[in-house]
């Protein structure tokens, strides 16, 4: 993050994808805590790449968990302007931690296991993530609402890495293995995001860019904004 960058710029830059759903918060404080808390999954997320041993990802992982639970404690947050924005949010920060202890499995030579292994990973980091911004919009989200939705992207989001070099996805697993799952997920989630209150809807939407990102196109920032509009204006995936 540059001396020049805010975070709603890291954002937009490191994860468009959540960054354009954002836009559709109407809450300028609830959109700014949805922000850190992306910011909060970019920093988490991109550790194991950035490491050239487990130990040092341990290290930072464990930087941002400590972070995290020392502002449950009320000390004053640390001098970083993530973690100073997330001790000004009104998210838990024990759950905030527990969104980075999620993250060790990152470290893990080798790829996920079974299907289990894959779907409890996705809930614990893409579906953990979901919930918190879906209950910060709206407290009486149902985190089963956002279930399927947060499944389908983060499907797609370990398929993305896969194509960048970095698999967690079982070695047998086949593009199509993969594409069906996913819409498997997106069926799923028609029917579950009926129960999900108007103002908490952004946090799904990212699910409505899943097809595309699974056929290998780069979409524009206009597609992404008519698919992400159509979702919220309809709140359909």
């Amino acid at each position: 993050m540059a001396d020049t960058e805010t975070l709603d710029d890291l954002v937009r830059r490191v994860d468009p994808d959540r960054w354009l759903a954002s836009r559709f918060i109407g809450d300028l404080a609830a959109r700014a805590d949805v922000i850190a808390l992306f910011g909060l999954n970019y920093e988490l997320a991109r550790v194991a790449g950035g490491v050239s041993n487990a130990l040092m990802g341990e290290i930072r992982i464990t930087w941002w968990r400590e972070a995290m639970e020392e502002i449950a404690a009320g000390k004053p947050p640390r001098k970083h302007p993530n973690v100073e924005a997330l001790a000004a949010s009104r998210f838990d920060p024990n759950a905030l931690a527990t969104l980075a202890e999620a993250r060790f499995t990152d470290l893990d030579e080798g790829p996920l296991k079974d299907e289990a292994a894959v779907l409890a990973y996705v809930d614990a980091t893409a579906g953990a993530l979901a919930v918190l911004a879906a209950r910060r919009l709206d407290a009486s989200a149902d985190p089963h609402a956002v279930k399927g939705a947060a499944r389908a992207f983060g499907l797609t989001g370990l398929w993305r890495l896969k194509q960048a070099g970095r698999s967690r996805l079982p070695e047998a697993w086949t593009r199509e293995d993969v594409v069906g799952r996913v819409e498997a997920q997106l069926k799923a989630a028609r029917g579950e995001v009926r129960g999900l209150p108007v103002a908490a809807f952004p946090a799904v939407a990212p699910a409505a860019l899943a097809r595309p990102h699974l056929k290998g196109r780069e979409m524009s920032d206009l597609e992404r904004k008519a698919r992400l509009t159509f979702a919220v204006a309809t709140g359909r995936l």
